[in-house]
């Protein structure tokens, strides 16, 4: 640009002839032209390419991150302003990065490169200075005025009749009166100049720094993510394990808890095996009571813990709590107070099992470690706020083992106290689950004085309630109601005759099978379907879930419990679309089933003290059976016979035809009165009826198939 200026310039004097002077602007167009590319060659291109060009061709075709177009790679160039690729149009419109790609690019630069070739490095480090840089800008304009006044200056004394000592003094005093505004704009120039100068590198290096920082987030945060995945791959192998381990352990807890409910309510046990016995079922619920707060506060942990929200009969829960733990406390000879302070809605609507949950551990705790004096157990509402309090005269916290006693499996114990049974998770769930529910837990404690846990809750009242039923204590001995079957599918033979010891005493005619496939071979034989069906889920060749499907197909008006030793059920919504009505966990507690029984059946339980009740309606399968009667199909273990020679063929027909059926009351009836009449030995009949007892029909089957 200065080149093409200065030579049109000189062709518009006439110092080039008259044509150059006509053909000035044209000139100085050409000249543009011819120097560009000259410049170019003789600088290698530095001042014009941003990139390596040898390179060019190896990049990819690649986004503006200014235009966002895509463009080839010969137009695109990594900008260290934006920190991404630009496009030559870009790249030349943008005026803020000041040429950062292009290093000595500025009119400043090459002019200092040129200094520090033609003078010493301590001349030219003074004139590159804030003082070199004012002195070459003020002669630069005062050079400029010079030259301006002296254009005037000829520009009037072309006139010969004008003075040209007044013009030249007049010009001088103008001169140097500008020269000192000049002066000062140069110094205030070079100030503000360097000012944004260092601003500029002030920014660059803020610029530099941040995007350092950025990095080292993003590779703090790729650790993070890396570690999130690994802390999320162990909590789910944990929870995994749990879930498994606790199926396993469920599995024979389900018969050692089931067994022992039964056989201590069996008046036939003596007294001194009734403690034994009731240890049995109390070690039973202990270990079922670890699992369930293991799985809990796995399901807390991994945030698959839900919440159901039910309209819940305050006062009659809080009764309930109450009275239990009033015997409990009287047993162990303390007072146990209970008060409310404000009075209480009737309803509220939470989750009562966790609310009764909560309770229950707190309560639980105090009664617990309370050896004299009192619990006090109070409730106040207020503004949809429950505020509970739990108050003991016991051993007390010391101040820091308050945060420890919430650390699962943590129990506090001290030297010569009581040994105290529990599993150190109660605390742990209840501080877990006033947290999902919006609540908040404080602890206040004086060792050797005693302890005091408040639980504040939202809990929001609701205006009525259908009270709920509540089973008594006792076992039930039958049920009044038309006579009804169930049906029992399981791939454990012993948790089939669990539930079949646990039912058939009540009245219900049983039906058992082995899977899936055995129980709908049995259905099509059953001219009156059976009303209620008892499904495990890990079966092999069909899934419980499948089986209820096809049950529902079939029976839509059946009711079907879902019993599994996988405490994880489906989630509310995947649970919409599964045909089950209630889902039970192992270890089974007999009441808690009874209670699902009576709430899906149409029947009413008879106690010990109530009216026997009576079958009025007889079922409609094959053969006439009475109360409790049991029709299984199993596997059988291979077994041999022997040939039961004093055994008629119609005997043995009729013993085939029962055992095909499964109707093992008939079959023990059956023989039974063979002994009686002396056509079975006594050996040999009781040899038969345990076989048929142990479900092993196929073989028994088989055995007088062959004697025919």
């Amino acid at each position: 640009m200065l080149t093409a200026s200065l030579i049109g310039l000189i062709a518009y004097s006439g110092l080039l002839g008259i044509n150059f002077q006509a053909l000035s602007p044209y000139l100085t167009l050409a000249v543009t032209f011819v120097c560009t590319p000259l410049i170019a060659w003789l600088t290698n291109g530095r001042y014009y390419i941003a990139r390596d060009p040898e390179n060019a061709d190896k990049n990819p075709d690649q986004v503006c991150c200014i235009c966002e177009h895509h463009f080839e790679p010969e137009d695109m160039s990594l900008c260290p302003a934006y920190a991404g690729a630009i496009c030559s149009l870009c790249c030349s419109l943008d005026s803020r990065c000041h040429d950062m790609c292009k290093t000595n690019a500025g009119m400043a630069d090459q002019i200092s490169s040129a200094l520090n070739k033609i003078m010493p490095d301590a001349w030219s480090g003074i004139v590159t200075a804030r003082l070199g840089n004012f002195f070459g800008l003020f002669v630069l304009t005062g050079i400029l005025m010079s030259s301006l006044l002296a254009l005037i200056y000829f520009q009037i004394t072309s006139d010969e009749t004008i003075d040209k000592a007044v013009i030249t003094d007049a010009l001088i005093n103008i001169f140097f009166i500008l020269l000192i505004i000049s002066g000062v704009v140069s110094w205030m120039f070079s100030l503000l100049h360097e000012s944004r100068k260092l601003a500029l590198e002030e920014s660059r290096n803020q610029t530099d720094l941040l995007i350092a920082e950025i990095e080292a987030h993003q590779m703090t945060d790729l650790k993070l993510q890396q570690a999130k995945e690994v802390a999320e791959a162990a909590n789910q192998a944990k929870s995994r394990y749990l879930t498994g381990i606790s199926h396993e352990l469920r599995s024979p807890l389900n018969a050692i808890l089931g067994y022992a409910q039964l056989l201590e309510k069996d008046q036939a046990i003596p007294d001194n095996r009734r403690d034994a016995l009731s240890v049995i079922r109390r070690s039973s619920e202990h270990l079922a009571d670890i699992i369930e707060g293991l799985l809990d506060i796995s399901r807390i942990e991994a945030g698959r813990l839900q919440l159901s929200k039910n309209d819940v009969d305050f006062i009659a829960m809080l009764d309930q709590i109450v009275n239990m733990f009033k015997v409990q406390s009287t047993a162990k000879g303390i007072q146990f107070v209970h008060e409310q302070l404000t009075p209480l809605p009737k309803t509220i609507r939470t989750d009562e099992k966790r609310l009764r949950q909560i309770l229950i551990n707190l309560i639980s705790n105090a009664v617990k470690y309370t050896h004299q004096g009192k619990v006090h157990f109070s409730v106040s509402y207020r503004n949809q706020v429950a505020v509970f309090s739990v108050k003991d005269t016991g051993e007390g916290i010391e101040p820091e083992n308050i945060e420890k006693i919430f650390q699962p499996f943590e129990r506090i114990r001290k030297a010569g106290a009581p040994y105290i049974s529990g599993t150190g998770l109660g605390l742990t769930i209840t501080r877990f689950l006033t947290d999902i529910m919006g609540g908040e837990i404080t602890v206040q404690s004086n060792p050797g004085q005693g302890s005091l846990f408040k639980i504040s809750l939202m809990l929001s009242s609701v205006d009525d309630i259908r009270a709920p039923h509540d089973l008594p204590a006792a076992i039930p001995i039958g049920y009044e109601g038309n006579e009804l079957t169930l049906f029992i599918v399981d791939d454990d033979p012993s948790h089939r005759g669990l539930l079949i010891d646990m039912l058939s005493p009540l009245g219900f005619n049983v039906f058992q099978a082995q899977d899936g496939l055995t129980c709908l071979d049995m259905l099509q034989y059953c001219k009156k379907k059976p009303q209620l069906f008892l499904l495990d889920i890990a079966m092999p060749g069909m899934s419980g879930w499948e089986l209820a499907g096809r049950i529902r197909s079939l029976i839509p008006s059946a009711t079907i419990i879902m019993v599994s030793a996988n405490a994880h059920q489906p989630n509310s919504k995947f649970a919409e679309h599964l045909p089950y009505e209630a889902y039970l966990v192992k270890p089974i507690k007999l009441t808690d089933m009874l209670d699902l029984i009576q709430k899906y059946l149409p029947i009413h339980w008879v106690y010990s003290n109530s009216a026997s009740f009576s079958v009025e309606e007889e079922s409609d399968c094959p053969v006439k059976i009475g109360n409790g009667n049991i029709r299984a199909i199993a596997n059988v273990s291979e077994l041999t016979l022997p040939q039961y020679s004093m055994l008629n063929r119609s005997d043995r027909e009729t013993m085939i035809q029962l055992a095909k059926i499964g109707y093992m009351n008939e079959l023990i009836g059956f023989l039974k009165g063979l002994e009686k009449n002396r056509k079975l030995e006594k050996q040999d009949a009781a040899r038969l009826s345990n076989l048929v007892r142990n479900y092993q029909f196929d073989e028994l089957i088989a055995s007088l198939e062959e004697m025919l």
